[in-house]
């Protein structure tokens, strides 16, 4: 064995070999991967809201849990919040905190983690409580703090939240019946429509409730039909693409049928010319010969 210096020896696979060792006698009852991958797929948060001097205050009611750095999940409407989300991103706060050059260079005191779904999750909450015991406070209309825990976390049902103090998170749902709903975003969005921020989540409410907004549509102010005229105007090219397509399928197929015949004819009476027992030629060309005649005696 060549004596190593210690940058080149490789301590894991020694590690990885001798930790089966010591397991020997049970080796049956476990399973050993080594460098086994935590994702199949990079991790990566829904969010990463870092405050750019640390002793800000955030005043925003679903901001004022935040420290330095606050790790967003985000759950759409048709999402549920789930035991294994929570471990999940708890996972990433630890990850996010460990990944650096230096020894806490990120404060694990300056961690925050914020869950936002649209259905409270009872079943998570629940484990929280008898597994880990967490408790959840109810702060705000749908801010609620699960405390307990090292890191501060909070816990955002946006169709709980007030429409007053969180109109855009609170609208991010499948279920807006309310044209005065609608109303409220436009007068909002009308002030703000050259922001493609408020582009990016008007279109996505639109989308979500497009039922909704038809049935007021005849109602609606300037600024959602400006919005909705460029969905107007994609379902009609969409349907004229469609009525196109169709059309220009029969005609092509009413053409080359027309011409196919055609050639079939000329073909048939070039052949007869030499070939003069129409039995014949229909067993030469594979067709019937009421066919032949057909074609034969026009």
């Amino acid at each position: 064995m060549t004596k190593g210096t210690k940058d080149t020896i490789q301590w894991h696979p020694a590690f990885q070999a001798s930790i089966q060792i010591e397991f020997e006698a049970e080796s049956e009852k476990l399973t050993f991967e080594p460098e086994h991958l935590l994702s199949k797929k990079p991790m990566q948060m829904d969010e990463l809201i870092i405050k750019v001097a640390e002793n800000e205050v955030i005043h925003k009611n679903i901001g004022r849990i935040f420290k330095r750095y606050n790790i967003i999940e985000y759950k759409s409407p048709d999402d549920n919040l789930t035991i294994n989300d929570f471990y999940k991103v708890y996972g990433y706060c630890c990850f996010y905190q460990s990944d650096t050059d230096k020894i806490c260079e990120i404060p694990p005191q300056e961690l925050t983690i914020t869950f936002i779904c649209n259905h409270f999750p009872i079943k998570m909450i629940q484990h929280l409580k008898d597994f880990r015991g967490l408790d959840t406070v109810p702060i705000d209309a749908g801010i609620y703090y699960i405390t307990g825990d090292a890191f501060p976390i909070q816990l955002l049902v946006t169709k709980e939240l007030n429409p007053k103090e969180n109109l855009w998170l609170q609208s991010l749902r499948k279920n807006m019946t309310n044209p005065q709903e609608i109303e409220t975003l436009l007068r909002e969005y009308e002030i703000k429509k050259s922001s493609k921020l408020y582009q990016a989540a008007m279109d996505v409410i639109t989308r979500a409730n497009w039922v909704a907004v038809k049935e007021v549509k005849a109602n609606m102010c300037e600024a959602l039909k400006e919005l909705m005229a460029e969905e107007f105007q994609e379902q009609e090219e969409l349907v004229t693409k469609r009525v196109t397509e169709e059309v220009t399928a029969q005609v092509t197929k009413q053409v080359t049928e027309q011409v196919t015949e055609q050639v079939t004819e000329e073909f048939i009476r070039t052949l007869f010319k030499n070939i003069t027992d129409a039995d014949k030629l229909a067993e030469l060309l594979n067709l019937p010969v009421e066919q032949i005649n057909k074609v034969l005696n026009k």
